[in-house]
């Protein structure tokens, strides 16, 4: 289960960035010290493996930080979780205020999103591949 919510959370945040960055919003200034701007970058997979794609020292630094995060961050570094995936890590946000019903509705209702998450973004990547128009993201 640890493993599904982590890849549902990864797949929330890919399908958010890609509907993002198809709309046109991108982080404002320049990516690298040569002028590069973000938005020069191509969307989707393009941006990792196409003629325009980030350079090999940018995708680096990339897994550099994920693995960052994957070690010290994202972990449970106090001991105290209640569940699995549970990283407050001291931080309580109110949960602790709620039922144990509520609890289990909202961790429910997270695991489900992760889940369509999970088929959206792989239908995002499916149809970038084919080429094509999608409705609400456009051309891809």
């Amino acid at each position: 289960r640890y493993v599904e919510i982590k890849h549902g959370r990864i797949c929330q945040l890919a399908f958010l960035g890609q509907i993002v960055t198809r709309n046109g919003q991108h982080f404002p200034g320049d990516i690298d010290y040569e002028g590069h701007s973000f938005a020069s970058f191509p969307n989707g997979l393009a941006a990792i493996n196409g003629p325009d794609s980030i350079s090999s020292a940018g995708l680096l630094q990339i897994l550099a930080f994920v693995a960052v995060l994957e070690i010290r961050v994202m972990t449970d570094v106090t001991g105290e979780s209640e569940f699995r995936g549970d990283f407050r890590n001291g931080f309580d946000f109110g949960w602790n205020k709620q039922t144990e019903e509520w609890k289990l509705q909202k961790r429910a209702v997270e695991l489900n999103q992760g889940r369509a998450a999970m088929m959206g973004i792989l239908g995002l990547m499916v149809h970038e591949q084919l080429g094509g128009s999608v409705p609400i993201v456009g051309e891809l």
